[in-house]
């Protein structure tokens, strides 16, 4: 009789789906970007992207804390500063807003999250680059490098457990892995940002960050459609010392997240961006998709791909779903 093979039996119970499903999402594998600001009293809705806030320091304590309580794994953060300028000091300065948001995350939380630190120029710098300009304009990615050595010391010595290096110039993690074993912070991990593409679904984050690019970042993000130079580029950085390595987007770039994780041997982070949040939040606010189902069905595609963790807006509420069961 046809048909002899029936795999729609494993499919007929919710019991039966959940036993032998492939690949799953624990909250302890997502990671929560955070934005602080200087000078807030109060947090500050983003319009461009619905239910993210810029944190004071007394919100982004509390907020830490809440998360780290619905299970969520770590904590990625990003500092906005009042004032800008063409070196971005404001990035090595110990009580600039960043550093100063680690120390509280840090005597917030201690060790029950995995504290991260953004280690990159663009948040405060006056042109919005992610290094340092030379005299034509241009990234000076060796100059940007010594800097990137502060920045590391800064934030580990501020509390990050794993500095996340993002800035995508060549040599950073080589250069800070060296200035952490320096400084006897040998134990300070990096999370390699080794495939950040130049990316349209960036561009919520900038509203985020208070960007104040000048032109793009092409010269040195990649290009959208290479793959062997994103794998060059995870080489590179697994030689100069990466404990993890990130794709970033995640969603447009699921190939890149599987070519990472099958030569990889340290595990996989991804990025789902503020564009890919904020389009999702837009449709489910018009009624065109299911939000939850949504949120959920992308987050497993990230993780089918071959991410072992994957940093989400969406970290917190997704937890608590996943509590619930």
């Amino acid at each position: 009789m046809f048909p002899s093979h029936r795999p729609r039996r494993l499919r007929r119970t919710a019991a039966l789906r959940r036993m032998v499903s492939e690949t799953t999402i624990r909250p302890d594998q997502l990671i929560l970007p955070m934005f602080v600001k200087e000078g807030l009293t109060e947090p500050v809705a983003l319009a461009s992207m619905p239910g993210v806030v810029q944190h004071s320091r007394d919100s982004l304590r509390k907020a830490a804390v809440e998360a780290v309580q619905a299970g969520v794994g770590g904590l990625m953060l990003f500092g906005v500063p009042e004032k800008h300028d063409a070196v971005g000091s404001g990035g090595t300065d110990p009580d600039g807003i960043l550093n100063v948001a680690l120390r509280d995350v840090r005597a917030e939380v201690g060790d029950s999250a995995v504290i991260m630190s953004d280690l990159c120029l663009d948040e405060f710098t006056d042109h919005g680059h992610c290094g340092v300009l030379d005299a034509h304009g241009n990234v000076d990615n060796d100059a940007t490098l010594e800097i990137y050595a502060e920045m590391a010391l800064a934030q580990a010595r501020a509390g990050a457990h794993v500095l996340g290096p993002s800035g995508m110039m060549d040599g950073q993690v080589g250069v800070i892995r060296a200035a952490l074993d320096d400084a006897g912070l040998q134990d300070i991990g990096i999370l390699a940002y080794s495939s950040k593409y130049a990316s349209a679904f960036f561009g919520p984050f900038r509203d985020a960050v208070d960007s104040q690019l000048k032109g793009d970042r092409k010269a040195y993000q990649q290009d959208p459609g290479n793959v062997r130079e994103s794998l060059r580029e995870v080489q590179l950085d697994l030689a100069e010392g990466a404990d993890m390595v990130m794709v970033k987007p995640a969603l447009a770039y699921l190939d890149v997240i599987r070519a990472t994780a099958e030569i990889s041997d340290v595990p996989v982070a991804a990025y789902q961006v503020s564009g890919e949040y904020s389009m999702i939040e837009a449709a489910a606010a018009n009624g065109w998709l299911d939000r939850r189902r949504t949120i959920m069905e992308v987050l497993t595609s990230i993780r089918r791909a071959g991410a072992d963790v994957v940093l989400t807006y969406w970290a917190v509420e997704v937890a608590g779903w996943l509590r619930e069961g």
